[in-house]
């Protein structure tokens, strides 16, 4: 059986949330996936609290849900009225085994294959911003030299300064040779 006839690699990347730097999926979100009900998944859970560790599992806080609620939009007078559960990818992951339908393990094999490119996703990122910084370091004070380097084409295309030249013929108040008639000619 296919996992993308199930459920498409889309639609799950659509339900990975990340909350406190952790990437997670709603318990509501992984019951409509697995094609149960959210109560049912959650007794499940329930069932096998020992398997859930809280870096597997964990309820979100009232403010954490707020937040959570204002960006899918949940109506005032239906919806979610406890707090959700909230699975990391591995707690999604102990949920096929606590689950146990063919459903449940082909879509979690999905599952595990969006966190995949999440993760591959957040290295590329780094990669980049990496990537990113060196290039701004490596050219940082190049503004500053190329600007230097037009300042000085500008100067050589000026044509060059010439001393003042003294105006041609007589002017008032201009100072007269004076001659030196001391020495006679013998």
């Amino acid at each position: 059986m296919n996992n993308e006839k199930i459920v498409s690699s889309e639609t799950i990347s659509q339900k990975i949330f990340s909350i406190c730097g952790v990437k997670v999926m709603l318990d509501k979100d992984l019951a409509e996936l697995y094609g149960v009900e959210t109560r049912e998944l959650n007794k499940a859970v329930k069932r096998n609290v020992d398997r859930f560790p809280e870096d597997f599992m964990f309820q979100l806080a009232k403010d954490e849900f707020s937040i959570l609620k204002f960006h899918f939009g949940t109506s005032s007078w239906g919806g979610t009225r406890k707090l959700p559960y909230t699975f990391t990818e591995q707690g999604v992951a102990i949920l096929s085994s606590v689950l146990r339908s063919k459903r449940a393990a082909q879509v979690n094999i999905g599952i595990m294959r969006a966190f995949v490119k999440w993760r591959e996703i957040l290295v590329a990122q780094k990669d980049l911003a990496t990537k990113l910084e060196e290039l701004e370091r490596k050219y940082e004070g190049h503004d500053k030299q190329i600007q230097s380097i037009f300042l000085a084409i500008r100067k050589l295309m000026e044509p060059p300064a010439l001393p003042p030249k003294r105006p041609i013929g007589f002017h008032i108040g201009e100072p007269k040779v004076k001659y030196n008639t001391s020495k006679q000619i013998k």
